[in-house]
């Protein structure tokens, strides 16, 4: 839909976009460090790891609610069919995500003999959040069956192997912007630690990576198609070049032992990643048959709400930039935010 030449839908899809890109990478190493929590036996280095997060954690998941209330307002078919086709895996998620929201507070305030609960809490919510979004992912990329606009699947459709194995990718993903997170954040001993974790890290994602391309051509050869059409090579050509150059310019800042750099390059492989889905899928919102314009509100909808956005989106930007600067630099044993 367009007003004076301007496609709103397309607009409100890099908007949807933009949000989910931010959760993703802000809540990712944030749901990492729970995933990398049974690696770190000592009390006091888990402090730190959660104190690293601590004041920053749920502004995170801000975008969450800006991407689903986006999704609901601008593409209200779309955001009928991905709920009903993925209710189980979006309830165990926030299920996941409010156990790991009330270890972060309890934890703190708990008697050093039952810290250990909130910290298998903060473990398990971790992970069950991670996997279920790795699922929701995959069964997305897989195809939502839709007939006469409504949802036509089954309520375990998410149960399969491939977004099964996509949770489990997401799992090894966030771990490794967890350890790298660290490295910028933590010194002494917990970041020699990160620093030996990062590396069968990088290697286990990249095998991921590649397993799940294999698959995903195998599964799906219209996504495989456009990925080698003369249209689109040059495009998936240039996010390989670029995925192998971050991948070794983080190995290769890994073994400089900077801080900071190994932390930039995983989030650029995400990105790339991010970015080579939104190729594979577009301009379907729903796939693979429901595309961004099918799937939109009335224009004047579109437009109300996007003159409400365009006044929160900076605000969010504006505060969260300005807490992770406040809260900047390392952060070292008996260090407290609480």
């Amino acid at each position: 839909m367009t007003i004076q030449g301007i496609d709103l839908s397309l607009i409100w899809g890099v908007i949807i976009a933009f949000g989910v890109m931010m959760y993703v990478i802000m809540d990712g190493f944030d749901l990492g460090l729970g995933i990398l929590f049974p690696l770190i036996p000592d009390a006091r280095e888990r402090d730190v790891m959660m104190n690293t997060v601590a004041p920053v954690w749920d502004g995170n998941e801000t975008w969450l609610i800006l991407g689903g209330a986006a999704l609901y307002g601008a593409f209200p078919l779309a955001y009928s069919v991905i709920l009903e086709a993925l209710y189980l895996p979006l309830i165990f998620m926030l299920a996941g995500l409010i156990f790991r929201g009330v270890a972060f507070e309890f934890r703190f305030k708990a008697s050093p003999e039952k810290r250990h609960i909130w910290d298998w809490a903060f473990i398990g919510g971790s992970l069950l959040a991670t996997l279920c979004q790795g699922i929701v992912i995959g069964t997305y990329i897989s195809g939502i069956p839709v007939v006469d606009r409504q949802f036509a699947g089954g309520t375990l459709d998410w149960l399969a192997p491939f977004p099964l194995f996509c949770g489990l990718g997401l799992i090894v993903a966030y771990a490794l912007l967890g350890s790298t997170w660290l490295l910028v954040k933590t010194e002494g001993m917990l970041e020699a630690r990160m620093r030996h974790y990062t590396r069968p890290l990088a290697f286990a994602l990249t095998a991921v990576v590649a397993v799940l391309c294999v698959w995903t051509a195998l599964l799906h050869p219209e996504i495989a198609n456009r990925w080698f059409s003369h249209a689109h090579i040059v495009i998936f050509g240039a996010l390989l070049v670029l995925g192998l150059a971050a991948l070794f310019g983080l190995l290769g800042t890994l073994r400089q032992h900077h801080s900071h750099w190994p932390f930039v390059f995983t989030l650029v492989l995400v990105f790339l990643g991010y970015i080579g889905l939104a190729f594979s899928i577009w301009p379907n919102i729903v796939p693979p048959s429901i595309s961004l314009w099918e799937a939109a509100s009335p224009l004047s909808s579109q437009l109300f709400i996007l003159i409400g956005t365009l006044f929160i989106l900076p605000v969010i930007l504006m505060y969260t930039c300005w807490s992770y600067y406040v809260f900047r630099g390392k952060v070292r044993i008996g260090d407290g935010y609480h």
